[in-house]
């Protein structure tokens, strides 16, 4: 399946009968064991990857290591693969153009755009300049356009969703795909959001969230997983490392490698 008709693929995922579930990797290997688990998809997650390189998340990652996590990730996997590129770590918008691009090379058929802090009219702006320079490829690429209104605490109550759908609109007119609107776990709040944005709503994996099926009936049409398997992950490392350093009990680790199938032989090619 060659790019262009991935990212066609992958467009169609958010408009199908069912919920995308969507797990973020940080490196091949979980792209890998992600996909092998039966993903539809996969995304990267921006502070997974960052984290994965020993840098925090907030556009501090070098391009150059969010390039190569891309390319990786695509080389494993034959499904469509989205690239969580934070602000587009840069506010220029030729820069920008560039950098969509390289992502696109890279193996992304998608993309997260998010706004954070900026000014809206700015972020705007940033995905219009990234749709002119995806088309310029001939790729369709998802631009998921993610708005921090909830997320960072911008504005509360009948403001933050007032601000969320108004960002929302402003992303559709510049050429977003779809709407990321992370923070939000009431149903009621969700409902209200699906139905008042036009795009596919795309909802972040929180404690106590609904499960997908129920989501969906609420008008969500994407479930990101976001740090969660990061962090799964990681923690089983840390507590069986700390049992292993205890007194060098073997057993420390087997639990947490059940069911990990052979990734040498899944790599040879």
């Amino acid at each position: 399946m060659d790019q262009k008709t991935k990212a066609e693929a992958f467009g169609a995922l958010h408009t199908g009968a069912e919920i995308l579930v969507l797990p973020n990797a940080w490196d091949a290997a979980s792209a890998a064991v992600m996909a092998d688990a039966g993903a539809k998809a996969v995304a990267t997650s921006s502070a997974a990857v960052a984290w994965s390189h020993g840098y925090p998340d907030g556009d501090a990652l070098p391009l150059p290591l969010l390039l190569g996590t891309i390319a990786a990730v695509a080389r494993v996997v034959s499904v469509p693969v989205t690239a969580d590129i934070e602000g587009g770590y840069t506010d220029h918008l030729g820069q920008l153009g560039e950098t969509i691009k390289a992502v696109i090379e890279a193996g992304a058929v998608g993309i997260n755009l998010e706004d954070g802090r900026r000014d809206p009219d700015l972020h705007a702006r940033k995905v219009e300049a990234a749709r002119k320079a995806a088309d310029a490829t001939g790729v369709p690429l998802f631009i998921n356009a993610r708005t921090d209104v909830y997320l960072k605490g911008l504005a509360e109550g009948d403001a933050a969703y007032t601000e969320t759908v108004q960002r929302a609109e402003r992303y559709r007119s510049a050429g977003a795909s779809g709407v990321f609107v992370p923070g939000p776990s009431d149903e009621a709040l969700i409902g209200r959001l699906a139905e008042a944005i036009e795009l596919p709503l795309n909802i972040m994996l929180l404690p106590g969230l609904a499960n997908a099926a129920r989501l969906q009936a609420l008008g969500v049409r994407r479930i990101s997983s976001a740090t969660a398997p990061f962090r799964a992950a990681y923690a089983t490392v840390a507590k069986a490392t700390a049992a292993f350093l205890a007194d060098g009990d073997p057993r420390a680790f087997a639990a947490g490698a059940e069911g990990l199938g052979n990734l040498n032989k899944r790599f040879e090619t």
